[in-house]
């Protein structure tokens, strides 16, 4: 199941640099491409306010 970003986004880019598969668009708030995900958590991880989630 990919992960997906919720409105806690902050824009800060920090877990698009752990993406192993670049599934992650910059934006207002992130984006992850749920075809593209391949579930490792590296994003999650990563980020400070806890904004990707398991889909």
């Amino acid at each position: 199941m990919a992960y997906k970003i919720t409105d806690a986004c902050i824009a800060c880019g920090a877990c698009a640099g752990e993406c192993p598969v670049n599934a992650i668009a910059e934006g207002d708030i992130y984006a992850i491409d749920a075809d593209a995900c391949i579930d490792c958590g590296s994003c999650a991880d990563a980020c400070p306010v806890g904004a990707p989630v398991e889909a």
